[in-house]
């Protein structure tokens, strides 16, 4: 709203600072923390009454977790508050981009705030059926990568390469819809421990909030080889706003959680990281920069393929930080252990942008 302003109105000396992108990112990254750090006692307390026993914890899982019991769930609502606030205030609301992206964070939130409604109205870890969850999730996805790609080419490029790419034609909507899904999943499943999934999204966001300046930039994007699209480098702040509301939501979440996100926040979260993935021309990336939460989702996977098939486990649990709690690694060792491999991966992701 400030940015429509400043084009309108010929603002000078400091204020002008709204016309650059960079002190927009800055700026809402501090407004989306504030604004969380706020609004979230009042938050935490509303769902501590709202929901009575929080969020139902599994039997069958970690002991340890038994003891989380009452904690509240639907954190997602502060976190996609706060963003949504900042965002608004901050970004370039002509911004096709900028729609889209935000049509998937809302669209996944709401997805998941009816899965978590469901869990605590039911106290089940249950939820919605998840093939309805799934064909939810595909719609609105389609719709924003039909959003997305009407925008930019239909062309899958690969890292490491200058200028070679993998014309998918038609075949991109889908494709773009499988990235924005299966990174929203995948997000959910390593949402398990107190902050192990949030920080994680904090250091993917950063990182594709330099991607996306990148690809928004002419010089930069010739200098360093890799696709330019225009417009993309609004969705910096996108990720910037990210930042903010997942700093603010850490400061609760942190061990031990007075709240936790929810499918509310992780899909959203999760969801919004695969459209500015798809929107940046830099799908192949996120898998690199998000290869912890590619590593969650691949463990799940891999251990109900081979315990449908053999009876045995692969793994002590699954996902596969619950393997390593039951390997004895405190939950606190899991979580700095994890963000540790979530850094060294989102250099790999920016090492992509210039060993081409």
């Amino acid at each position: 709203m400030l940015y429509l302003i400043a084009q309108w109105v010929e603002f000078e000396g400091l204020a002008n600072l709204v016309r650059y992108q960079t002190f927009r990112a800055g700026a809402t990254l501090m407004t989306a923390l504030l604004i969380g750090l706020v609004i979230g006692p009042r938050f935490i307390n509303m769902l501590r009454v709202r929901q009575g026993k929080g969020q139902p914890i599994r039997e069958d899982g970690p002991k340890t977790h038994l003891a989380k019991r009452g904690t509240p769930t639907m954190g997602g609502l502060m976190i996609l508050t706060s963003l949504v606030i900042a965002m608004l205030l901050w970004m370039d609301l002509s911004n096709p981009f900028i729609w889209a992206c935000l049509a998937v964070t809302i669209g996944f939130g709401l997805i998941g705030f009816l899965d978590d409604y469901d869990k605590v109205s039911k106290s089940s870890h249950k939820g919605v059926p998840g093939r309805v969850r799934l064909l939810a999730e595909f719609a609105v996805a389609g719709v924003a990568s039909w959003m997305i790609v009407s925008q930019i080419s239909t062309d899958l490029y690969v890292p490491f390469f200058s200028g070679r790419v993998i014309p998918l034609g038609p075949f991109y909507y889908v494709f773009a819809a499988f990235v924005i899904v299966g990174a929203g999943n995948a997000v959910n499943l390593t949402d398990g421990l107190d902050g192990l999934a949030t920080m994680p999204v904090i250091i993917a966001a950063g990182t594709f909030a330099i991607i996306c300046y990148l690809v928004g930039r002419t010089d930069y994007s010739a200098y360093l080889g890799i696709p330019y699209v225009p417009g993309a480098g609004e969705l910096a702040i996108f990720c910037a706003a990210i930042m903010g509301a997942g700093l603010a939501f850490l400061w609760f979440n942190a061990p031990p959680a007075a709240v936790f996100m929810g499918d509310t926040g992780s899909l959203a979260l999760g969801g919004a990281l695969g459209a500015i993935a798809v929107a940046a021309h830099h799908e192949v990336v996120l898998a690199i920069v998000g290869g912890l939460f590619v590593l969650e989702a691949a463990s799940v996977i891999i251990q109900v393929f081979f315990f449908k098939r053999t009876g045995k486990r692969v793994f002590r649990m699954a996902p596969i930080h619950h393997h390593f709690e039951q390997l004895g690694w405190a939950e606190s060792t899991v979580v700095i252990r994890f963000w540790i491999v979530s850094i060294i991966l989102a250099l790999m992701g920016l090492a992509t942008l210039k060993l081409r």
